[in-house]
């Protein structure tokens, strides 16, 4: 399953806690590196990171191995997720140590029903806007969705 999605790691005072996440690791169990996002003016802003990942199994983990860093201000840590299905970029901030999806206004994470194994990786739904005047799909029971992060 190809499914392109852009994450954005926002962090005040970060440096040292993203710099190895700037670098390519075999030993994570997510694949890719982040690039400091650039002023226009030349130089890091030195509180934003991105990435990008081209398919699902490349991203698994991520969100738990955000999770597990030692954040200088971890009240600060946000995580932006915009998958290709949707409508706009979700929000993800550090919640008792865990990285929980904001409820963004006129927004719903649209799931669908859980596959009956584990060959294929979690599927995160996707995020749509209630405000665009589109008919929403059917939304999935919580008891028939994807138990496992797909993060």
């Amino acid at each position: 399953m190809s499914r392109n999605a852009e994450v954005v790691v926002l962090a005040l005072y970060a440096d040292e806690v993203m710099e190895p996440l700037t670098r390519e690791d075999p030993e994570r169990t997510w694949y890719g590196r982040f690039v400091p996002i650039e002023s226009q003016w030349g130089g890091s802003f030195g509180f934003g990171w991105a990435a990008e990942f081209e398919r699902v199994r490349n991203r698994s983990g991520l969100l738990t191995h955000l999770e597990s860093l030692p954040w200088p201000y971890p009240g600060s840590v946000q995580v932006l997720i915009h998958d290709q299905d949707d409508d706009c970029f979700g929000l993800w901030m550090l919640q008792d140590g865990k990285l929980v999806e904001v409820a963004l206004p006129r927004t719903q994470r649209i799931h669908r029903p859980a596959p009956d194994n584990h060959d294929y990786p979690p599927d995160p739904g996707h995020l749509v806007r209630t405000d665009l005047g589109n008919p929403l799909a059917e939304q999935t029971p919580e008891e028939l969705r994807e138990a496992r992060p797909a993060w």
